[in-house]
């Protein structure tokens, strides 16, 4: 049996990265699959994320509701079996709970909730919030219970995060502790975040054994006097520089200089029987190798050497390996089916099953919808309303509603029947079914809409280019200066000679407004919407035509011809130039360095700083980066 343990950094994004679940999961080639930092909220479990033939999954989302820990954290178990139903095999558990507190495992809300054994001391309150984070499943595979951890980050100085991991730990030692007292044997897989030893480390430093959760972590080990073995450790005592995790943001990976926080942890007797004496254990008896999976891919193809010499490199996929181990003369089970946390059997992943009645109340309802409501989208359809025989009883030609022709139907319906052309098919509203039928034509049901439409698109088209700053403004029409007036190119209606007093209705940054014109009675549409939300001038010829006079640039800037002169241009590379000089050199490689800003909260947040631009490593290599670092300014150190 090959056990596998790998924090995804987003099941999601691992996802699309190997093409399917299934792809994903054939990639271990194992039978039982623990995934961490899924980043999954619960109605976000879709069949194509949770949902794998051959395998059985179950999840803990997270239910905190913190700000920044919303979809944040989550672990999954995938289990691979030939059958969900009447089998014997051992990677399909026979019981499966989410969360260790016990306050979660009810799958109904009228089964009793207890708390589980070993954990009466805690209030309920603590062990929810501990529990809220969607940090463990847990997996009885009847030989052992399998613990699929995702153990909590506690930065240096963060107070309550500090004590939240305490008492995560804390309680999961207790819940362990009674399942050792029942004599059952325990595997512990998953990120815990805790690098128990400086060889575990590449920057230890003095005062790295001191911490608190590393001297835990040590103090649960066997040659510590604990009942846990460290089976990476046990299979590997003097390997060096195994690493599972490195920073994504120093490129650190290209020199291996990292750390070893995702762990396969294992206590209790054999399975032999009857052999509770020295030598026989989990390990020495039962598990054949564990190893970690550094050649596994885990970026996209192509994007090898991860790190290109640049701090702005996003690295693709997840800044962990996956670490495994296997597990050799593990007899059959007793013959069981899949437990009821089993993802196949939640509503958001497969729905609910619908009964006839609710069908087809369903369908009667749609059909008096139907009959008695005409849907109108402005934003999507034109309509046009015709067939008036009587006349007009009130002008609409001052509408400001944007996409419809009012020119031959009056605002207020006659008792004759109206044909609607919507979306190239036309209905037939009769006086009857006129009564019954709403139709939003009136200016005050429809103008908030296109408001808010316009708004939002407007907001897209605020950044300009550098170069509009250096154009010079052009002729809208007939050598009238686009600077002497308001108008701006965006919001420039069409300068017709032969227009009446009617006024070109004005609509925010974009528009699309419909004017007619009265030379030849024929209607035509100002501008077509762009990608953007710019529109581009327009203006009549001789033939009273309208067409486009400029092109749309990429940042929504609109321009009547291309500049005549590379001003702008000249003017970038010299701001160009001026930033390059300005940054310094480093002192190890003589190379320009990149510029950060402190992101920690302090006296120095939002201050910006040079450092060396490749690659953190070890300082014994000349390769790696060299340390350097200066303040941008001078007003920008600490005091």
């Amino acid at each position: 049996m090959k056990i596998v343990t790998f924090n995804v950094n987003g099941l999601r994004q691992r996802v699309a990265q190997f093409g399917s679940l299934p792809k994903l999961l054939n990639s271990f080639d194992a039978d039982i699959i623990c995934l961490q930092e899924t980043k999954l909220r619960r109605q976000e479990l879709t069949a194509d994320l949770a949902i794998a033939d051959g395998y059985e999954s179950f999840f803990s989302c997270t239910r905190t509701s913190d700000k920044g820990r919303t979809g944040y954290s989550g672990v999954a178990t995938f289990c691979r079996v030939k059958s969900a139903i009447s089998s014997v095999e051992v990677a399909l558990p026979i019981a499966a709970e989410e969360g260790f507190t016990g306050l979660l495992s009810c799958s109904r809300k009228d089964e009793a909730v207890s708390i589980a054994e070993g954990l009466e001391e805690f209030s309920r309150e603590e062990l929810l919030k501990v529990d809220g984070e969607g940090r463990c499943i847990i997996t009885d595979h009847g030989h052992f219970v399998l613990f699929n951890l995702y153990g909590p980050r506690a930065g240096d100085g963060d107070a309550d995060r500090i004590l939240f991991k305490l008492n995560f730990f804390k309680m999961l030692e207790k819940r362990w502790e009674s399942l050792l007292r029942q004599g059952r044997r325990i595997l512990v897989v998953g990120d815990l975040n805790i690098a128990p030893c400086s060889i575990d480390r590449c920057d230890a430093g003095p005062d790295f054994e001191k911490n608190q959760f590393r001297t835990w972590f040590r103090s649960m080990l066997v040659e510590s006097g604990g009942r846990f073995f460290d089976v990476f450790r046990a299979k590997n005592p003097n390997r060096r520089d195994a690493f599972t995790c490195w920073p994504s943001n120093t490129g650190a990976e290209q020199f291996n200089y990292g750390t070893r926080i995702d762990h396969i942890l294992c206590a209790g007797p054999c399975l032999h029987g009857g052999h509770d004496v020295e030598g026989h254990n989990l390990v020495t008896c039962h598990v054949k190798e564990c190893d970690i999976l550094t050649e596994y891919k885990r970026w996209k193809p192509g994007n090898t050497p991860r790190w290109n010499g640049g701090w702005s490199t996003k690295l693709e996929g997840s800044d962990h390996a996956p670490v495994y181990t296997c597990l050799v003369d593990v007899p059959d089970v007793s013959e069981h089916s899949t437990p009821s946390l089993a993802a196949r059997y939640l509503p958001m992943v497969h729905g609910l099953q619908q009964t006839l009645v609710s069908v087809l109340m369903r369908r009667q309802a749609a059909k008096q919808v139907k009959s008695h409501v005409v849907s109108c989208s402005f934003s999507d359809e034109s309509i046009i309303s015709g067939g008036c025989s009587h006349g007009v009883k009130r002008s609409m030609a001052n509408s400001d509603v944007p996409g419809i022709d009012m020119s031959c139907c009056s605002s207020e319906l006659d008792s004759e029947n109206v044909t609607l052309n919507v979306g190239g098919r036309s209905e037939d509203i009769s006086e009857e079914s006129a009564h019954n039928t709403t139709i939003p034509f009136h200016k005050e049901h429809v103008s908030s809409l296109p408001n808010k439409v316009t708004r939002k698109k407007a907001r897209k088209s605020q950044q300009l280019s550098l170069r509009s700053f250096f154009q010079k403004s052009p002729n809208l029409d007939n050598g009238i200066d686009n600077s002497a007036t308001d108008i701006s190119s965006s919001q420039a209606g069409v300068l017709n000679s032969n227009s009446q007093s009617q006024e070109a209705p004005v609509m925010d940054d974009c528009r699309c407004s419909t004017m007619q014109n009265e030379t030849n009675g024929i209607s035509s549409s100002q501008g077509q919407e762009e990608l953007d939300c710019g529109c581009s001038p327009k203006k009549n010829d001789t033939n009273g035509t309208a067409y486009s006079q400029g092109q749309e640039e990429r940042d929504g800037s609109c321009y009547l011809e291309k500049p005549k002169n590379n001003d702008a241009l000249l003017e970038w590379q010299r701001i160009q130039q001026l930033m390059q000089n300005s940054i310094p050199l480093c002192k190890g490689h003589r190379e320009p360095c990149v510029s950060r800003v402190v992101k920690k909260p302090g006296p120095t947040f939002g201050h910006r700083f040079y450092v060396c631009a490749r690659a953190e490593g070890p300082s014994s290599n000349p390769e790696a980066n060299c340390g350097y670092f200066r303040w941008a300014s001078m007003k920008s150190r600490a005091k």
